[in-house]
């Protein structure tokens, strides 16, 4: 399965949006993207997850790995808008506050 992930400039940072399932097969490109964005931008790093419909622990693992690098560089990261049932992953594993989730969809 592939994902689509795009980038775009914010007044405060950069956001990162990304469509498809995440999973083993793709998670590393995700990966590039975000490491990316760390090593190039500044201020807030906002992953917008509202078309991911599914997310395996491989993704997970690429968002958290990323969330602790951003606090390493001083950066702010959160992950908005995940659907109902990756908003429910993150939070049954309980890194839902490393990952500053927000606006889960209901």
């Amino acid at each position: 399965m592939s994902i689509n992930i795009s980038t775009t400039s914010t007044e405060g940072g950069c956001r990162v949006a990304v469509s498809g399932e995440v999973d083993v097969s793709n998670a590393s490109a995700l990966r590039d993207v975000l490491d990316e964005q760390l090593s190039s931008g500044e201020g807030m790093l906002a992953i917008d997850l509202a078309d991911v419909p599914y997310i395996d622990s491989t993704g997970i693992g690429v968002l958290v790995g990323a969330a602790h690098r951003a606090k390493d560089l001083g950066r702010s990261l959160s992950v908005e808008r995940p659907q109902r049932n990756v908003a429910r992953v993150l939070s049954l594993l309980g890194v839902g506050a490393d990952l500053n989730v927000t606006g889960a969809q209901q």
